[in-house]
C-alpha cells in the first residue's frame, strides 16, 4: 500500500507555507503502523509535518480524543489551545475533531451522500482546506491566537485528503 500513494507537489508546497507562517501540522490516522508509517515516509510527509499519531502505534483510534491529544502534544501544543482537523471521514475525522474541541474542515468526496454536514467548512479538495486554514489563520494571528492543524491520513488509498493522496 505505501507504494501506491503519493503527495501532490502543490500540497507539499502548501504544507511548507503553513508551517513557515507558524502553523504546527500533525497527521492523525487510523490504520496499521507499518502501512501508515510507510505511507508517511514514502510520500515525504514525515519531513513535511511537525508530528504524527498513528492508531496502530498508540493503540487509540479516531474518533477517540486521545489520538488527537497525542498529536497535539507532539506538536508542543494542547487541545485546549484550539486548532483544526482536516479530514474526509465524517465520524472519525470531523466527529473526533469536534469532540477534541477543534474546528473542522470536511473534505467531502461524495462517499457519504446522505451524511449531515456539521463541519465548520466543507470542501472537495485538500488545497481548498489549506486556503481556509491560511485565511482563518491570518484572522487568528490578528487576534493573537495560537494555531494548530491536525491532518487526516487513513489507510484507504483514495482518501487521506489532507495529505493530498490520490
Amino acid at each position: 500500500m505505501p507504494y501506491l500513494v503519493h503527495c501532490r507537489p502543490e500540497v507539499m508546497d502548501e504544507l511548507s507555507r503553513l508551517r513557515a507562517s507558524g502553523w504546527r501540522v500533525a497527521i492523525v490516522t487510523n490504520g496499521t503502523a507499518d502501512n501508515q508509517l510507510g505511507k508517511i515516509q514514502r510520500t515525504g510527509l514525515a519531513e513535511a509535518v511537525d508530528a504524527y499519531a498513528l492508531s496502530g502505534i498508540e493503540g487509540i483510534r479516531k474518533p477517540d480524543v486521545g489520538l488527537f491529544e497525542v498529536a497535539a502534544q507532539r506538536c508542543g501544543m494542547t487541545l485546549e489551545g484550539g486548532g483544526w482537523m482536516v479530514g474526509d471521514h465524517p465520524l472519525a475525522d470531523i466527529g473526533g475533531g469536534q469532540a477534541a474541541g477543534l474546528r473542522t474542515v470536511w473534505i467531502d468526496r461524495g462517499t457519504w451522500p446522505d451524511q449531515e454536514r456539521d463541519a465548520d467548512h466543507v470542501v472537495t479538495d485538500v488545497l481548498q482546506a489549506m486556503e481556509i486554514l491560511r485565511t482563518e489563520g491570518d484572522r487568528s494571528r490578528q487576534s493573537g491566537s495560537e494555531k494548530a492543524d491536525l491532518a487526516n491520513g487513513d489507510a484507504n488509498p483514495k482518501i487521506g485528503a489532507s495529505l493530498g493522496r490520490r
